[in-house]
């Protein structure tokens, strides 16, 4: 008889189609359940009969009090054949433990759903930092700062800092014999010991050199706000922390190269995207397919464009068209972005998509880019433009794209391929902000179209790369010219160090080219003894990158010598002065004349290699042409008495 009531409590309940049979099972797991299957559905998925059938059979069979004893790895696993099953599993257990939870329930845990902190999804994982009471310091650390993080992923913003304290904690746990168990016992060697690891780590490719100096950085603030907030006074979890145990300015690793500026992509790499996104849609989807052209179009982040709602194509007052999206970085709603027309067509487009996929849902609630799974009403967004991206670069042919090399000692110009992973969704901001910067848009503007609150941020997205500039000035050298035209290198050739040295100290720019000069040099471009008639003179050399000035130049003179020999009021000595001489409006024809000669000598590919070139050293020319506006001369520390 006992043997039949265990039976009849554990046995499975004969299946019937879209029937749950609940029998059997504790009250409190009944509830569970219940509850699980109410949050999920609530929160847009959909939960199929026999996705709970083998859930509720494991626990009948457990007889288990509660749906938490899932949390058991080992308990979990009986359920490792059913896949969808494990993902119900797993909503549900997290859906419970929210139930009830608070901020400060959870921050006892060693891994937080910061749902209960900031209402986003994301979790923090202190669990790596094998010290309990560096453990419970970071945690104390994360409680206070969370609070200052905005944006939709706050969490983002906090775990390089607890990925830094791993790597301490890792450090003190090997290094150690007692593994920095001790608060009191850890002393000025065991940070040095830990800047040592992270150089071997380093130099063994574990971690870059950008990663390194963050580290050093993350884990610097860390220890200083453990410090701040008290947690080494006595009664704290590092109590007794010597003053010793701090990284100091000297420890933390230089900077490597920035790499921000230079992530746009070359034209003819955008070029041969655009050709194949009927294929990214085709692969992966028509709203992966918007995201990828309205990230290329926009230059805005891809959570921006990805959370875009549906109205969110506007006009100002004049007509013009606007994007409205939320910079979540930033916290800063409801920007507005000027956009053309076609990328308005692309827009309305996927409204209308949108719109015959969800009739019935309210317009406010819809979003641009609707995921298309356990979405019915299409309030949730696609969960990553990122990784269908990545399928689709992955799949397309090669990108190739002029790139120098050296062979026998000489640079030369092959069509090689593009490396794959420089084209990723971020990209495409770098190449909108190079885009507009290429079109001469000024700074300040640039600065508004990015969002961004500092101009040197904005910087950071266009500046020239030394690496580039150099590239474009070895292109631009080898059509150089003097005075009378006559070219001063007959063949391309790279600038030695010396030489990049020399161009930097040894010129100064001046209308339509640079002077070599000493004394005007020395001088800052303010001591010239003929008065900037530079086509007359020697130390005067101008290249390809000049020659729209030239043009604009010689076009000048002959407009102020047709002005002077009309009826313009003044006596004869000061028309004579003013007047343009002939001898310098041939000299600078002949000059034009020569650049574009030896320009129309080059192959086509040479000739766009050049004009990519003399767009790289126009860009990052400081000095404004026309008269030379130069700033003080740097000083000559020679000259400087001693006090």
């Amino acid at each position: 008889m006992a043997d039949e009531e265990v039976w009849r409590r554990t046995a499975s309940a004969v299946n019937a189609d879209r029937e749950l049979c609940l029998r059997g099972l504790p009250d409190r797991v009944v509830a569970e359940v219940l509850y699980g299957l109410q949050a999920r559905t609530e929160a847009g998925a959909k939960t199929r009969d026999h996705f709970l059938r083998p859930l509720c059979d494991r626990l009948r069979e457990m007889q288990a009090p509660t749906l938490e004893v899932m949390h058991d790895p080992k308990v979990f696993a009986t359920l490792a054949h059913v896949k969808s099953t494990r993902g119900v599993v797993r909503t549900m257990l997290m859906w419970l433990g929210r139930l009830g939870a608070t901020a400060e329930s959870e921050r006892r845990k060693d891994v937080w759903d910061l749902k209960i902190f900031t209402g986003h999804n994301g979790t923090l994982d202190f669990t790596r930092i094998s010290q309990p009471a560096l453990r419970e310091a970071v945690k104390h650390w994360a409680y206070d700062d969370l609070p200052r993080r905005r944006g939709k992923r706050p969490g983002g913003a906090v775990q390089p800092y607890v990925t830094a304290m791993n790597l301490l904690s890792e450090s003190l746990r090997l290094q150690r014999e007692d593994g920095g168990m001790h608060p009191a016992e850890l002393r000025r060697g065991d940070i040095v010991a830990f800047c040592n690891r992270l150089a071997f780590l380093t130099e063994t490719g574990r971690i870059s050199a950008r990663t390194r100096s963050h580290t050093v950085r993350n884990t610097a603030l860390v220890l200083t706000r453990i410090r701040t907030l008290g947690l080494t006074h006595p009664g704290g979890p590092m109590a007794g922390l010597p003053a010793d145990f701090r990284l100091q300015r000297e420890d933390t690793p230089d900077e490597p190269e920035d790499t921000e500026a230079g992530k746009d992509l070359p034209d003819a790499v955008m070029r041969q995207l655009c050709e194949h996104l009927d294929e990214l849609e085709q692969l992966i989807s028509r709203e992966v397919r918007v995201g990828t052209e309205l990230l290329m179009d926009t230059g805005r982040r891809p959570e921006e464009i990805r959370e875009l709602p549906y109205d969110c194509l506007r006009q100002d007052p004049d007509g013009s068209l606007v994007l409205v999206y939320d910079n979540y970085k930033s916290y800063r709603m409801g920007r507005r972005l000027p956009i053309g027309k076609a990328t308005a067509a692309v827009i309305t487009t996927q409204q209308q998509r949108v719109r015959d996929l969800f009739p019935d849902s309210p317009l406010g609630e819809l979003k641009l880019l609707p995921s298309m799974r356990a979405n019915p009403h299409g309030t949730k967004a696609i969960n990553s433009i990122g990784e269908g991206h990545r399928t689709w670069v992955d799949v397309l042919p090669d990108f190739l794209v002029p790139t120098t090399v050296e062979e026998n000692g000489q640079p030369v110009t092959r069509m090689l391929p593009f490396d794959k992973t420089r084209i990723f969704p971020y990209a495409y901001r770098h190449s909108y902000a190079q885009r507009h910067a290429d079109a001469g848009v000024a700074p300040d503007v640039l600065k508004e179209l990015m969002d961004h609150s500092d101009l040197k941020t904005t910087q950071n997205y266009y500046r020239v790369s030394q690496e580039r500039r150099r590239e474009a000035v070895d292109r631009v050298i080898a059509l150089q010219f003097d005075r009378n035209g006559t070219r001063i290198w007959r063949k391309a050739q790279s600038l030695l160090d010396s030489e990049h040295v020399r161009r930097a100290i040894g010129e100064v720019s001046v209308p339509y080219g640079v002077c070599q000069e000493p004394s005007n040099v020395a001088a800052g471009g303010q001591s010239c003894p003929i008065r900037f008639r530079c086509v007359g003179c020697d130390h005067f050399r101008t290249d390809v990158s000049y020659l729209p000035d030239l043009q604009a130049y010689l076009a000048d003179l002959l407009r102020s010598r047709e002005r002077l020999m009309s009826a313009f009021a003044a006596d004869d000595w000061a028309r004579s002065e003013a007047m343009p001489s002939q001898e310098e409006i041939r000299r600078v024809r002949r000059l034009i004349d020569r650049v574009k000669a030896d320009l129309g000598d080059l192959t086509p590919e040479e000739q766009a290699q050049i004009s990519e070139a003399v767009a790289v050293v126009r860009r990052s020319r400081t000095t404004m042409l026309g008269m030379p506006r130069i700033g003080p001369p740097v000083s000559d520390v020679h000259s400087v008495e001693s006090v």
